[in-house]
């Protein structure tokens, strides 16, 4: 059955973790399908996310007519991954959706083992999940298995990126379903200017502290630049599981004075401290720090890795090679030379993300989408 356009939809979004970009994406996409009438609810872990998924959920809650559902959902494959699916397969037979949208790996398992519905459609964003571990190594192996066999049981891809498209073509196949790119968006007030505060550092550093998001590496390239004689600054905005490694990694350089943490905060109240953002990543798909801070006209380089390329388009001065500390340094270095440059280089990225990137965009592209998908069944 195909909804009519003006038709709700009763829409339930699915996610494991509801921390970093992926629960921005989901927040932003579910407040954006509320507002234009459609009954959407949430499901996400109950393990981890902290005060901050508690408050973000508070929040958006009074917004869902499906409600915010938490149930336990380890990380990593799990004998108690058979109860969870178990809950969250209640809980879909109560709220009957019409969407079961499922966001990274973990979530995306749990909606496609649901059967096929004339009435449901399975949609699955990745968000990077079991694409980020190469083929050659054993997870990589597992987790593209795994992927193949829940492909044709997916009636709608939603990438955020050509990028993730292409890595999932790549490892696992190309699906039966639908497969649609929808970049990340962010919202208008996003667009506003940050003010620099009075005591930024050269660089800044915002997002979660794992091996993935590259931190140790900036700390690497800020050591390299201080060795060479540039006394640069850094502030770290974030936390994670390599808290600890990195701050004992800062007082294994030498770094403690010009190194400082400040914690997790929000994205603009980070950019505002450093005149430069660096986004040290070996690997992402559309990092949504990237997107906010070119919204709010940030000067930035990036690593040249995953969906990064797809926002900076012909910026490429900006980015530099994954993993590589001497490229990096050379980067940040330029860019500090060059502060008209690179300002300019801000301005023009800003006018791009406000045409392509916008969360108004975003949620019509996932809507359009989903209607597609119907329409094909």
């Amino acid at each position: 059955m195909t909804p009519s356009p003006d038709q709700p939809l009763r829409i339930l979004h699915a996610v494991r973790a509801p921390v970093g970009g992926i629960i921005r994406h989901i927040l932003d996409v579910a407040n954006g399908q509320a507002a234009r009438g459609h009954l959407v609810g949430i499901v996400a872990d109950s393990l981890t996310g902290g005060e901050r998924a508690e408050a973000a959920f508070a929040e958006i809650a009074p917004r869902l007519k499906l409600g915010v559902h938490r149930i336990p959902i380890r990380r990593e494959p799990h004998f108690t991954d058979l109860v969870a699916w178990m809950q969250f397969a209640a809980l879909a037979r109560r709220l009957k959706p019409d969407v079961l949208h499922g966001h990274g790996s973990k979530a995306g398992v749990f909606v496609r083992l649901k059967g096929r519905s004339k009435n449901v459609i399975r949609v699955y964003t990745p968000h990077g999940g079991s694409l980020h571990y190469p083929l050659s190594t054993m997870k990589g192996a597992i987790y593209s298995r795994i992927e193949r066999a829940l492909m044709n049981r997916t009636d709608l891809f939603l990438f955020e990126s050509a990028f993730a498209r292409n890595t999932y073509q790549r490892i696992v196949g190309t699906p039966a379903g639908l497969v649609k790119c929808v970049f990340n968006g962010v919202t208008a007030d996003e667009f506003d200017p940050v003010t620099l505060a009075g005591d930024a550092t050269d660089v800044a550093y915002v997002g979660e502290f794992r091996h993935i998001k590259g931190a140790d590496l900036l700390i690497d390239a800020v050591a390299q630049l201080r060795a060479g004689g540039r006394p640069v600054t850094l502030t770290l905005g974030g936390d994670g599981e390599e808290t600890a490694a990195l701050k004992a990694r800062v007082e294994r350089h030498g770094l403690g004075e010009a190194v400082r943490f400040i914690g997790h905060v929000k994205a603009r109240y980070g950019f505002s401290k450093g005149r430069l953002l660096v986004v040290p990543s070996r690997g992402d798909s559309m990092p949504y720090v990237v997107i906010e801070a070119a919204a709010a006209g940030i000067p930035m380089v990036a690593a040249n890795v995953g969906g990064i390329p797809e926002i900076f388009d012909f910026h490429t001065a900006a980015l530099f090679a994954p993993g590589d500390v001497r490229a990096m340094a050379r980067a940040i270095e330029a860019a500090l030379d060059d502060p008209a440059g690179a300002a300019a280089r801000a301005k023009s990225l800003r006018e791009r993300i406000f045409l392509h990137f916008s969360q108004k965009a975003m949620v019509e592209g996932v809507m359009a989408s989903y209607r597609e998908a119907f329409a094909k069944r």
